[in-house]
């Protein structure tokens, strides 16, 4: 579903993917893992089209997409959940989701609204409350929803843990369990590095810039020397 092949992407003078390649098929969990600064939020949002590439290609079922405009991207079928969940604080619960559904008509929106009620139950029992008040849990479980409204054929996850008390980080990934089990496809770039390994049927570890290591989930969680290497025991924190 999404072949990223040989990416360059630079700010200004500043080179933050080398060359970085990865595939997602059809209704995989892939986990994107590395230490801080890796690149790996970079990554993402090259796909999602908030950055332009200086090299490489970018392709969506095969068609090249590279350099596209995010709504463009959106309506092709892409959704990014993104770092710090970016949710609209002054707009209520149902608000943030409509706009997440403007590329749906009329009647998909307000059957994908019974939908996130139904599935996000927690967003149910706030809908009609401010963004802005919502935890932190509460919040991220709207981001994910919101972009659900899309109706994404892949969906991009940026850090849907970070910030999060355990009890809330158990949480999305129950919620990260109940997505797959209805086979979405999902690029997920996770602090926790351990555990999206374990959940991820392939992974992908990066360092500064670089695609270092590739393998299934349960062999990048099991290689403990690839961790001690490349991330140097770090399973937490974000990236540029």
């Amino acid at each position: 579903m999404l072949e990223v092949d040989g990416i360059t992407t630079r700010y200004g003078a500043i080179t933050a993917l080398h060359g970085a390649s990865l595939e997602v098929r059809a209704g995989e969990l892939v986990a994107l893992v590395g230490p801080t600064g890796a690149g790996k939020t970079t990554l993402l949002n090259t796909v999602a089209g908030l950055l332009r590439p200086a090299t490489g290609s970018v392709r969506l079922d095969g068609e090249d997409v590279t350099g596209m405009e995010p709504a463009t991207l959106v309506r092709k079928g892409l959704a990014l959940v993104p770092e710090h969940r970016r949710i609209f604080k002054d707009l209520t619960v149902e608000e943030n989701l409509r706009l997440g559904g403007t590329t749906a008509s009329a009647a998909d929106r307000k059957h994908r609204l019974e939908e996130a009620a139904e599935v996000f139950p927690v967003l149910r029992a706030k809908w009609n409350t401010s963004a802005g008040f919502l935890s932190g849990g509460e919040a991220q479980q709207l981001a994910v929803a919101r972009a659900l409204m899309s109706d994404p054929r892949l969906l991009l996850l940026d850090e849907p843990t970070m910030g999060l008390a355990p009890t809330l980080v158990d949480v999305v990934f129950d919620l990260l369990v109940r997505l797959r089990e209805q086979g979405r496809t999902m690029l997920v770039v996770e602090q926790n590095a351990t555990r999206i390994l374990q959940l991820a049927d392939r992974g992908y570890l990066l360092r500064t810039g670089n695609m270092v290591a590739s393998g299934t989930g349960a062999e990048l969680a099991a290689d403990t020397s690839l961790f001690d290497t490349f991330i140097g025991g770090e399973t937490s924190g974000s990236n540029s």
